[in-house]
């Protein structure tokens, strides 16, 4: 793993709001010791946040990943984890750190979790989760001209709120079944949702959406043929009507979505009636519309990676 860093010192609010993180670019280089895994390499934009007068750090990375030998149907049909080349891949760690201790040299370690997985872009998508220990050095040119922190109290990160506000968005991809060979299918979420911001750090959303994910709709047609022991007419609804709950976390002009929510018109029973959101969102303009790039899953089975757009009512 390499990694490049930007460092914070308070010159915006939220640099300080937040104990002056870092944010910059990873890259990582895996063999997954495996023949048919084989080796995966991957960018990333993260953060790292300190704590206990920076000793500690945790960091978040998201990113994209191309792995060199994906599934195929005659060379490497074992490898029924990453069923394509390019894969979305997420990054978690965190440990002891110490900076310049000769020359702007430091020292860091502890421990690491990447996750790799296409979103269910093309079957199969069983994913990978590695668990590893992680030791290194860091380097910071400007080791002998560091600047101070700035420090002082920002009243508004605590007074700070909104009120609620009507937000409209449409997220759209394509994803495919489990069934191998089936075809990636498009699909298109509407949603529309309450949003209150309740300081500069949160905000939370409750509201309903609707899914028309044409790849039921193959889904329910080749299983109405192949298992006939479902008890499928083929003719059944494949769009979904959910409900949900939310919570941004921001970071100045990007935010962390989190939502939890629950079919209430089910026609097909696909995977369960539970299902969750995890992502990254871009405000622009004042707030007043965004971009958005999110996992949907149903707990810890991806079903599509949206790409949204949408729009906040004031």
């Amino acid at each position: 793993m390499f990694s490049y860093n930007h460092k914070t010192y308070g010159l915006e609010e939220w640099e300080r709001r937040y104990n002056f993180p870092d944010w910059g670019f990873s890259s990582v280089y895996q063999d997954m010791g495996n023949k048919n895994l084989g080796q995966i390499l991957s960018v990333y934009g993260h953060l790292n946040f300190y704590f206990l007068k920076r000793n500690l750090f945790v960091g978040v990375g998201q990113g994209i990943g191309f792995a060199f030998n994906p599934y195929d149907t005659s060379k490497n049909y074992n490898n029924t984890a990453y069923g394509s080349h390019f894969l979305s891949t997420t990054y978690f760690k965190g440990g002891f750190q110490k900076e310049n201790l000769y020359k702007g040299f430091g020292v860091q370690a502890g421990l690491l979790i990447v996750h790799y997985s296409n979103g269910n872009i093309k079957a199969p998508n069983n994913s990978t989760n590695t668990f590893a220990f992680h030791a290194g050095i860091n380097y910071r040119p400007d080791y002998d001209e560091m600047p101070d922190f700035i420090v002082k109290d920002d009243s508004l990160s605590r007074s700070y709120a909104k009120p609620v506000q009507l937000t409209l968005a449409v997220k759209a991809g394509i994803n495919e079944s489990d069934v191998i060979g089936m075809g990636p299918e498009p699909f298109v979420v509407l949603s529309a949702y309450a949003d209150k911001r309740i300081n500069y750090k949160s905000s939370f959303q409750a509201g309903a959406e609707i899914f028309f994910s044409t790849f039921l709709k193959e889904l329910i047609h080749y299983r109405s043929i192949a298992y006939p022991e479902d008890g499928l007419s083929g003719d059944e609804d494949y769009k979904r009507i959910g409900v949900f709950i939310g919570h941004e976390w921001r970071f100045n002009k990007v935010a962390v979505i989190t939502n939890l929510g629950y079919y209430i018109y089910w026609p097909y029973e696909f995977e369960n009636r539970i299902y969750n959101r995890l992502g990254l969102k871009r405000n622009f303009l004042d707030d007043k519309w965004f971009a958005s790039v999110t996992v949907k899953a149903h707990w810890a089975k991806a079903e599509a990676i949206e790409f949204g757009v949408g729009h906040r009512f004031f």
